[in-house]
């Protein structure tokens, strides 16, 4: 895509949270919801004499992404000392891993609109975080309950060059870790944590122009707002003649603009080299294989097989594997329904609406997959119509009852017996004489509307709408 006659030029890192109960070198809490440096050791806070010990629910987790990427798995690993100054980052350094990181070489395709987009993953490797500084007034107060939990920066080549294809990757690997369960995703609490690097060059030219980092973006909206923001800036600052600053800038939502952060004229010499204080990570080809064999069927993979296999549209199936949970939801209502569409379209439109109604997960659902498929099943059978389960689905949803159960307690039962449907018929006709001369003789149009609608009013809506049509063409028509 062309920006003024330039290209952008967008690579992408993100810091997932592991989904941990401990930090990634020591026992503390992970729980984010603790009071301030409640969740901290000598470890945790840098202590003079304390060692770390490596988290291995944390390596599982991290191979288990790495594969779920395309990744290599390296079978030595080490863990090395980024040295820099922060004022919560305890130790003075961060173990990190540099030049022999855990997971390298992937590969992820995603969609943009219509098109498929290809991004390379360059690395993925395993850090520990840092802590929080909380600013007042002229004072800073450092919580540490941050510091020391596991992440995994998963860094992509510069190969993608929208905002879109940029914030669009941003959801896929969320929807990957959160099908995986190693990272719940929550963007707001922390969880993941995007860095945007962009440039911009002139189209065609294959030189790269000097590239900006956008630390700590939040949100996939606020991703695609602040590259579109940075590209148009740096642009500007060509026209002009000016020098771009490789740079760090953050996002500021409320002034849909970017800023500086601090100058990384010069390249940052972090002199890395290996912590001395653990051993370099050894991985067995038996882990791989075990984590491997681990893995869940992915989404895109999820959402193409409901498209070859169930006959869904691409759009149902998107929303239906958008996640785990709901399209393991799905898959159990039309394996009781025998209904692959039927099952979209309820999940679709009445599940979707009464959670989002309520603030519920799927989880939460008080209607079960079974009950549902059960539901569908007997419209398909013709036990109940249509217009009676939707009514019948609302007391499920409240009462977390069978539709069996509402069918008879209710007297719900769908009448298609043809006899007891024609004499149910026939006392409407000898109702409504006139409307029947009308119609027969042609002085008024659409009536046949009109006796439908009093058939289903005297059923009270129990009439199998299908045969109380074809008894009418009979007797008005035939």
């Amino acid at each position: 895509m062309s920006y003024r006659g330039y290209e952008a030029v967008i690579g992408i890192e993100i810091h997932v949270q592991l989904n941990t109960q401990s930090k990634m070198f020591c026992s503390d809490s992970t729980q984010f919801n603790a009071g301030d440096n409640e969740n901290t050791s000598p470890v945790s806070v840098g202590m003079p004499g304390t060692l770390p010990v490596v988290n291995k629910k944390a390596i599982e987790f991290a191979i288990k992404t790495g594969l779920a990427l395309g990744c290599q798995i390296r079978k030595k690993s080490v863990f090395a000392r980024k040295n820099y100054f922060y004022p919560d980052l305890p130790k003075g350094y961060q173990i990190s891993q540099y030049d022999q990181p855990l997971c390298e070489h992937g590969t992820i395709t995603f969609k943009v609109g219509d098109q498929q987009k290809t991004v390379s993953i360059t690395r993925a490797h395993l850090e520990e975080d840092a802590g929080k500084s909380n600013h007042q007034g002229d004072f800073t107060m450092i919580n540490y309950n941050r510091a020391g939990i596991p992440l995994l920066e998963i860094v992509t080549g510069p190969d993608m060059r929208t905002p879109q294809e940029a914030a669009e990757y941003g959801r896929t690997i969320r929807q990957i870790v959160r099908y995986l369960g190693v990272c719940d995703g929550n963007l707001e609490e922390g969880s993941m944590r995007c860095d945007c690097n962009v440039s911009v060059r002139k189209a065609g030219s294959e030189k790269l122009g000097t590239r900006t980092e956008l630390k700590n973006i939040n949100s996939f909206r606020f991703v695609e707002k602040a590259i579109e923001y940075e590209i148009e800036r740096q642009i500007d600052m060509v026209e002009r003649g000016e020098k771009v600053l490789q740079e760090t800038r953050l996002w500021d939502p409320d002034k849909n603009k970017t800023f500086t952060m601090r100058s990384k004229e010069e390249a940052q010499d972090y002199r890395y080299f290996p912590d001395p204080d653990l051993l370099p990570l050894i991985v067995t080809e038996e882990l791989i294989q075990r984590m491997k064999a681990d893995l869940p069927e992915l989404p895109i993979a999820r959402k193409n097989r409901f498209v070859a296999e169930h006959g869904l549209p691409e759009y149902d199936a998107g929303v239906l594997t958008a996640e785990s949970d709901l399209a393991q939801f799905y898959e159990e209502t039309a394996k009781v329904s025998g209904n692959f569409k039927g099952a979209s379209n309820w999940i679709m439109t009445e599940l979707l609406r009464e959670l989002n109604n309520n603030n519920l997960e799927i989880n939460d659902s008080p209607i079960t997959p079974k009950n549902l498929g059960l539901l569908i099943g007997m419209i398909d059978k013709g036990t109940i119509s249509g217009k009676i389960a939707k009514a019948v689905f609302l007391d499920m949803w409240k009462d977390k009852k069978s539709p069996e159960e509402i069918i008879k307690e209710k007297g719900l039962v769908q009448i298609s017996d043809p006899s007891t449907v024609e004499k149910i018929i026939d006392e409407v006709l000898t109702a409504n004489a006139q409307q029947v001369e009308d119609h027969k003789t042609g002085k008024k149009k659409n009536l046949f509307g009109f006796f439908v609608g009093a058939v289903m009013k005297a059923s009270k809506g129990q009439a199998n709408p299908e045969v109380v049509n074809q008894i009418l063409q009979k007797k008005l028509n035939g």
